[in-house]
């Protein structure tokens, strides 16, 4: 582990105030900067938060630099590193509820999940979540974007029985979905991802968006790629900071870092939704890649498969109940305004246009 600088340096102010101590914090990402979208949002974060504010700095690092990319929620605990841009579902192994914070199978998509957060108790809980659990840390909101694609296969995946045996790997809640489909899952971090597929340790993955994938190579490997992405309808992402850092800022630092965050998640998602199409026009015309769709029957499969899981998570962990149960109830009202205000698909399709 690269050894923590010390986090204070000195800049001008500007005016006839003199020189400010001004805090610097060192930031992991769980996502290379090399990665578009995924990546650069942390990157873009920085710049935001850098850009505007002269009580606090952020220093960028990538995943490994500092700490590996499953080790950062321990390390902003403790105090050895003083921020992460990350995601709860990292911390599913952790925490059961983790994962109902960054992406939940079958559920909200972005401005639903979003309105549950910042509008709602999401938030609360997140915090709470942290906080029971002896984690010193304060959670952000930090990024989005909308649905993943669900799979790279090297084969086509006619029917359910095709999934039992393969070892896959797959992310927060939706990898025990697929457990119960008969798949052997395990949480890989992107840069392990390549290598695994290609010495065989694992037949398929899932992992992002088809730009982020593509530039992984998965295509090289495994040429049919799954949609829709029902496992991610939406994917939130974190900023970590430890808490007696983030104590120790005052009020306006603490609050260009909230706004910086929140102009984040604008961007983050807009960018998603600029820019993944043409890279599956890419995968396909140059890489060969065949684009399936999971049939009804698939579908349903995985949404039973997921009420079960989280009927089981729920019955163990109270906090998972509780928090599942008020996601439940908001979706409920919520589904008063989404059925009346917006198009049904496909109506709401530009192929309809």
């Amino acid at each position: 582990m690269k050894t923590k600088t010390i986090a204070m340096a000195t800049c001008v102010a500007l005016g006839a105030g003199g020189a400010q101590a001004q805090e610097v914090l060192e930031m992991t990402s769980a996502f290379g900067k090399n990665l578009p979208i995924l990546g650069t949002a942390g990157v873009n974060f920085v710049e935001k938060i850098n850009s505007i504010s002269t009580e606090v700095e952020f220093e960028h690092f990538d995943p490994g630099e500092l700490v590996p990319t499953l080790e950062a929620l321990d390390a902003v605990s403790n105090g050895s590193v003083d921020a992460a841009y990350t995601t709860s579902g990292y911390w599913q192994g952790k925490m059961n509820a983790a994962g109902l914070f960054a992406a939940v199978p079958f559920g909200p998509e972005p401005g639903e999940m979003l309105a549950w957060m910042l509008y709602d108790d999401g938030m609360r809980y997140f915090q709470q979540m942290y906080d029971d659990n002896g984690y010193n840390v304060k959670v952000l909101l930090c990024g989005t974007y909308a649905p993943e694609t669900s799979g790279w296969f090297k084969n086509e995946i006619a029917t359910l029985e095709d999934l039992q045996g393969l070892n896959m790997r797959f992310f927060g809640l939706g990898a025990e979905v697929m457990q119960k489909l008969g798949v052997s899952t395990s949480l890989l971090a992107g840069g392990d991802i390549f290598p695994a597929l290609e010495r065989g340790a694992i037949d398929a993955t899932e992992f992002s968006m088809p730009i982020v994938d593509a530039n992984l190579g998965f295509y090289n490997i495994a040429k049919y790629n799954y949609f829709p992405g029902w496992h991610q309808p939406a994917t939130m992402f974190e900023l970590l900071i430890n808490k007696d850092r983030w104590e120790e800022l005052d009020e306006i630092a603490q609050n260009q870092i909230e706004i910086a965050c929140l102009a984040n998640v604008t961007t983050n998602f807009a960018e998603g939704e600029a820019k993944n199409w043409p890279a599956m026009v890419t995968n396909v015309d140059e890489h060969g890649v065949t684009i399936k769709q999971w049939s009804e029957e698939q579908l349903n499969a995985f949404e039973t498969a997921w009420l079960e899981v989280a009927g089981e998570l729920a019955a163990e962990d109270p906090f998972f109940a509780e928090v599942w149960n008020d996601l439940q109830e908001f979706r409920a009202g919520y589904s008063t305004w989404f059925n009346n205000i917006y198009l049904p698909r496909p109506y709401n399709s530009v192929a309809n246009r």
